[in-house]
């Protein structure tokens, strides 16, 4: 009897020895998990976050600015860029963007144009290639390859016109030496462009910086426009050459904006007037807090078509930018504030021509 006692006093604690060591590697287990886990979670947080940046900051900071043009293949147009022009896209350099041969299909004529134009690109010959590329947007382009050669041009624009280098041979910029006692409002006047396009591009802080002596860059206006009514876009030119397009908000059904020729009307440009709602008679102040017609104000006059003798309209910014693109006004163009106010700085009155067609 003894043997047996001491037999079952021996097993009590081996027993109890193994469940608290099956115990102590459960709790480590545990414990890895929940740190491997939240470590993970920890760097994961960091990495979609970035430096001080959202998870959609950090997206779109990541994004290639070559990602807007991409081949034909693309099934929807590249959408509306609404950043400030000087923004809208970096420099050309050689090989940077896709190539345009791939989007012109069996158009033999433009993709020797094309050619041509990219390889005065890659040579640092900007007008030329401009001059080119504007040359095929008169050819026979899918809707696609439209929109991508606008793209290119744009992006050229952005060094022979919003910039102050001049491209000797350029008949759309050039260089003027400011005489005594003159005035950029007068200058400009002479070049048929508003005397804010100069202030832009020279950089000058305010009209009356300007000094005799000084040699400033010019553009040889007028800008014009044409409004497509089908897909709800401002195309902007000076003279015939392509700068850029902005998406814009037309008439409702019921109100359509007209087609036909307009000119900018010659009192016409205001900034924040004051507009009685035709429909409620309202009187609205531009400091009002609901004030509805945006940055800026370019009224224009009906010349031929449908426009002709028609007033009233305008091309304005807008307090709901969640209407551009849609057919929701009382007939005017709206456009966001910030393209409203480069509009305004481009149209000149009398020579500023808008055509609105389907």
């Amino acid at each position: 009897m003894a043997r047996y006692r001491y037999k079952t006093y021996r097993r009590r604690p081996s027993r109890h020895r193994k469940q608290l060591y099956y115990g102590l590697a459960l709790a480590v287990v545990v414990v890895v998990f929940f740190f491997i886990r939240s470590g993970s979670k920890k760097r994961l947080k960091e990495s979609l976050a970035g430096e001080g940046q959202s998870p959609t900051q950090q997206q779109q900071t990541l994004k290639p600015v070559a990602n807007l043009l991409e081949s034909s293949l693309r099934p929807e147009p590249v959408p509306a860029v609404r950043r400030p022009v000087e923004k809208l896209l970096s420099p050309l350099q050689a090989g940077a963007e896709p190539n345009l041969l791939r989007t012109v299909g069996q158009n033999a004529k433009a993709t020797a144009i094309i050619s041509q134009a990219e390889q005065d690109i890659a040579a640092g010959r900007i007008v030329e290639a401009r001059d080119k590329l504007n040359e095929v947007l008169g050819m026979p382009l899918t809707a696609t390859q439209l929109t991508i050669l606008k793209e290119r041009l744009s992006a050229l624009a952005e060094k022979w016109l919003f910039s102050r280098d001049y491209y000797p041979g350029d008949t759309l910029c050039g260089t003027y030496e400011v005489g005594p006692g003159e005035i950029l409002s007068g200058i400009a006047k002479r070049y048929k462009v508003p005397y804010e396009a100069l202030l832009g591009i020279n950089n000058i802080s305010r009209p009356e910086a300007l000094r005799a002596g000084e040699t400033i860059k010019v553009i040889n206006g007028p800008f014009n426009a044409i409004v497509y009514r089908s897909a709800f876009v401002m195309d902007l030119y000076l003279q015939s050459t392509y700068v850029r397009s902005f998406k814009v908000g037309l008439g409702s059904p019921d109100r359509p904006t007209p087609t036909g020729l307009w000119q900018i009307d010659e009192d016409g440009k205001l900034i924040k007037p004051s507009w009685t709602d035709p429909d409620t008679g309202r009187l609205y102040d531009g400091s009002d807090p609901d004030y509805p017609l945006g940055s800026r104000w370019i009224g224009l006059e009906g010349v031929q078509g449908n426009a002709k003798d028609r007033t009233g309209f305008a091309i304005h910014g807008t307090k709901k930018p969640e209407e551009i693109g849609m057919a929701s006004s009382k007939g005017c163009i709206r456009l966001h504030n910030g393209d409203a106010i480069l509009v305004y700085s481009l149209l000149v009155p009398v020579y500023s021509e808008l055509r609105v067609v389907d």
